[in-house]
């Protein structure tokens, strides 16, 4: 199972666990919540109420049969009232406060429902424990079967210089609120969804950040084991900085580790034909009768076999700190026009010597981004190359160009540089091979190369984000391509 499926799915886990608790908790509460509220707000309206009505049950016969008329009056009318508020969004039409005044034996005298008057509520737990002189509630059922038909009573009593001579039931019931208490719910699922989609949204931002992190990671793992060319990811996170950091160190140290075996096994196959020369022509240099002639020979093939292995080592060590570096050191703007003449011009005393002569077709100028010294080496391994293999009285066509734009947007605009020498070009055998390190076609007239020239070129070519080809011309001879981009297209 992929990282990225496993993080988000122990993040969704977390949450969805986290959420669901949450919510169950609060839609859960709502209805004591609301209960609770009710309750209080009953508490309270049954003392005011006994307050009130305490005058009807004080004092001579006349005077609280009068109050008791008031009494009655004000709950008919408050029977027929009519009410429309809408609280929160829920719409009150009807008043369903219920309200009990009964004397000191616990019989109704008065009533939002004249049908319990005289009726004994002694028994119920609201006004015994009220007459008790104790906290008196209780929740009934209309409907022993069905929870929403509950309603809630709360008394208050009726005193007289401390004497409980009455009790004031208060009543609501459990249906008029129920809207409140599931609109709340519906709020709080609502909200709860909300709550989770965005974490759900930042949840997949956090998994694709960090399995892009990783990606990277994973990318730049691959491009070190094909041997391609490139910089440790950069990462906010101080984690995977660190991991790349650590994984970019080990690649220095294994391919330092690599890249020395492999050129010492190199270096010294290839060392081994000119030792073998000079230490054959020092062993016959000892020999006393040799005529000057012969002397001068293994002299001569002696000082020919150590340029060569002064020129191995040099090539060598110039193609190992080329190969070495991951990207360029010192870099700057350069007019790729100044320096391809440059170049010729270098190369134009060796050619005349032997007849050559060099066309230059340069465009531009055309800047690019590189390092100028490279960049001329490079070129002038390629004139070098291309010098060894001209005939006598030849012509080396030497081309600048802008090539053609990419089709992808995203591919940078290339400049070319195009060298066509009149040689014997490619074998079939070698064109895969002619950029291999020490790999070397022999060359009618000239002393063999070292086999790094083109190596060399190659790695500069793609330091510098470019390319290098090498294929036969048309008619006879052989072109070398290298482009590289051009800065600001």
């Amino acid at each position: 199972m992929r990282i990225s499926l496993q993080v988000a799915a122990g993040y969704f886990l977390i949450v969805g666990l986290a959420a669901w608790f949450v919510l169950d908790v609060f839609v859960e509460e709502v209805k004591p919540g609301v209960r609770d509220t009710m309750e209080d707000t009953l508490v309270d309206s049954a003392n005011l109420i006994a307050e009130l009505v305490a005058p009807a049950l004080l004092g001579p016969p006349e005077l609280r049969a009068e109050a008791g008329a008031r009494i009655a009056a004000a709950l008919a009318r408050y029977q027929g009232r009519s009410v429309e508020a809408r609280i929160w969004g829920h719409e009150k039409r009807s008043l369903d406060l219920r309200i009990f005044i009964t004397d000191a034996d616990g019989r109704v005298i008065y009533s939002t429902e004249p049908d319990q008057i005289g009726r004994d509520y002694s028994r119920w737990n609201d006004v015994y424990l009220t007459l008790a002189g104790r906290y008196g509630a209780r929740s009934t059922r209309t409907r022993p079967d069905d929870d929403s038909s509950s309603v809630m009573h709360v008394a208050a009593p009726i005193r007289d210089a401390g004497r409980i001579i009455g009790v004031v039931s208060v009543a609501k019931p459990g249906h008029s609120v129920a809207p409140i208490v599931e609109g709340s719910k519906a709020k709080i699922r609502e909200r709860g969804f909300v709550l989770l989609a965005i974490a759900a949204l930042i949840g997949g931002l956090f998994t694709w950040h960090l399995t892009r992190a990783i990606g990277r990671l994973r990318r730049y793992a691959l491009a070190v084991t094909a041997g391609r060319r490139t910089a440790p990811p950069v990462s906010r996170s101080r984690e995977l900085a660190d991991l790349a950091d650590a994984l970019g160190e080990m690649r220095e140290r294994l391919e330092g580790k690599q890249y020395v075996e492999r050129y010492l096994h190199t270096l010294t196959h290839e060392l081994k034909s000119p030792l073998a020369a000079i230490r054959g022509a020092a062993e016959l240099l000892t020999e006393g009768d040799m005529p000057p002639a012969e002397r001068t020979r293994f002299l001569d093939n002696i000082r020919e076999q150590s340029d060569r292995l002064a020129e191995v080592a040099e090539r060598l060590l110039e193609l190992a700190r080329v190969e070495q570096q991951q990207a360029l050191t010192e870099s700057a703007p350069l007019d790729l026009k100044t320096l391809v003449q440059g170049c010729v011009e270098a190369a134009a005393p060796l050619a005349a010597q032997r007849g050559i002569r060099f066309q230059l077709d340069a465009e531009g100028p055309y800047q690019v981004q590189g390092d100028a010294f490279l960049l001329g080496r490079a070129l002038a391994n390629l004139l070098d190359n291309a010098l060894r293999f001209s005939p006598e009285a030849g012509c080396i066509r030497v081309v600048l160009r802008r090539l053609a734009p990419a089709k992808s947007r995203e591919a940078p605009s290339l400049v070319e540089v195009c060298l066509e020498d009149e040689g014997p070009g490619i074998p079939d055998y070698a064109r895969d091979r002619v950029f291999e390190r020490f790999f070397s076609l022999p060359c009618p007239g000239a002393k063999k190369g070292t086999g790094l020239g083109l190596s060399f070129v190659r790695e500069v070519a793609e330091l510098h984000g470019g390319s290098i080809r090498l294929e036969n011309r048309s008619t006879t001879g052989a072109r070398a391509r290298m482009s590289l981009p051009l800065l600001g297209a």
